[in-house]
């Protein structure tokens, strides 16, 4: 273990230490730390997707405390500790890996995808309902793009994104009807749940992540929401005093701006 990991472990100990600890470290569970966990992760994929690599060091910092943090409440109640993790870890890689360490083969992106399916399928054995082992509380794009490419691995899938984009326009009908009906219904809830669905699915086949492309589109209508304020300040607006007509015509100025 290098000198850095051992300093940052008993750091992590310090901190915890009944007498001389942080007030607030101590008073810390397994529960009340995965808020923080989750706010990392998003910190780390911020900062990737805004390329801003000096950034993106400390975040990983952040998240790698976090890792530690587990460790260090894991080892206070004889659960595990860092050592059993990175353990654990490297067997994992290892054992997913055998055209790395094993066969010494070179795969195609097909051959590494049902390489990955069949070792997964081994580890799964003991959770023999389907989509049991994606995890309930990831990001819901997320995990339905999981449990997507989990049916597609059984070969319940389209060939490419044509039959997912036509799947995408026949839930757009469906939610039409579902709204001219009642918008408010649960009908309607559901037809738009899987309008949402199916647009994963099309997103799945061009090989991009929802959630990333959701956090993207998001920022860029704020960015460009933010605009808005400006060029009506140009007119002598307020946001609060223009019509959607106006706010409607800025955003359409700004749009051919960054076209």
């Amino acid at each position: 273990m290098s000198d850095n990991i051992h300093r940052l472990l008993e750091i992590m100990a310090t901190l915890r230490d009944p007498q001389k600890g942080c007030d607030w470290d101590k008073q810390q569970d397994f529960s009340s730390i995965v808020p923080h966990t989750l706010e990392e992760a998003h910190e780390v994929a911020e900062a990737i997707e805004q390329q801003d690599y000096v950034a993106l060091k400390d975040e990983l910092g952040d998240l790698l405390f976090q890792v530690v943090f587990y460790a260090q409440l894991g080892k206070e109640a004889g659960l595990f500790d860092f050592e059993s993790i990175v353990a654990g870890l490297n067997d994992k890689l290892i054992r997913r890996h055998p055209h790395v360490f094993e066969k010494k083969a070179s795969l195609t992106e097909q051959e590494l995808d049902a390489q990955w399916e069949a070792i997964k399928q081994s580890e799964r054995k003991e959770k023999p309902e389907f989509g049991a082992d994606v995890i309930q509380g990831l990001p819901a794009l997320t995990r339905a793009k999981k449990i997507q490419k989990r049916a597609a691995s059984l070969g319940f899938d389209w060939p490419d994104y044509h039959g997912a984009l036509d799947k995408v326009e026949e839930e757009v009908d469906e939610v039409k009807e579902a709204l001219a009906h009642d918008p408010y219904s649960e009908h309607s809830a559901e037809e738009l749940g899987d309008l949402l669905f199916a647009t994963v699915n099309v997103i799945r086949h061009t090989k991009r992540d929802p959630e990333q492309l959701l956090r993207q589109a998001t920022r860029k209508f704020s960015n460009r929401f933010v605009q808005i304020e400006g060029v009506l300040a140009k007119q002598n607006l307020t946001l609060e005093e223009s019509s959607l007509a106006q706010m409607d015509e800025a955003w359409e100025l700004i749009k051919k701006r960054v076209k």
